[in-house]
């Protein structure tokens, strides 16, 4: 199962993308800010694609991806954000970002780019196994 945690702190966003995901045969879970996604992520690795608000009271997405990639996790990360400064951009490059979405965005794009992680994922996670039964 493709499990994709959802960080923002609106809860209508949160809902939605909750209910086009899951309606895309993902399961998705649901945080409200970067603190509660690192607590949950500490927890549990099953969630291997993350979709965070850039901005968000108590820290973003940009936050939560720079303890990710300290932590040194595979995690896919997507942020998204109305407006993505040329600094936050360039910040979010250097921390390896796989997408960077500017609201608002069609739907379909964001299922895409999932889709596409959640491939790629799937590869890396088949290729990883079969080279460690070699």
């Amino acid at each position: 199962m493709r499990k994709v945690l959802v960080v923002d702190d609106d809860k209508e966003s949160r809902e939605l993308l909750s209910e086009v995901l899951t309606t895309n045969g993902y399961s998705v879970g649901l945080v409200e800010d970067a603190e509660a996604a690192r607590a949950l992520l500490q927890e549990s690795d099953e969630y291997g694609i993350i979709i965070a608000d850039l901005r968000m009271p108590g820290g973003g997405g940009l936050e939560l991806l720079r303890s990710l990639r300290l932590q040194d996790t595979k995690r896919d990360v997507i942020l998204m954000s109305s407006f993505i400064s040329g600094t936050e951009r360039e910040q979010a490059l250097d921390l390896g970002v796989d997408a960077l979405l500017e609201k608002p965005f069609r739907l379909t794009e964001l299922l895409e780019l999932v889709a596409g992680l959640a491939n790629e994922r799937t590869h890396r996670d088949f290729i990883l196994k079969t080279e460690s039964t070699d």
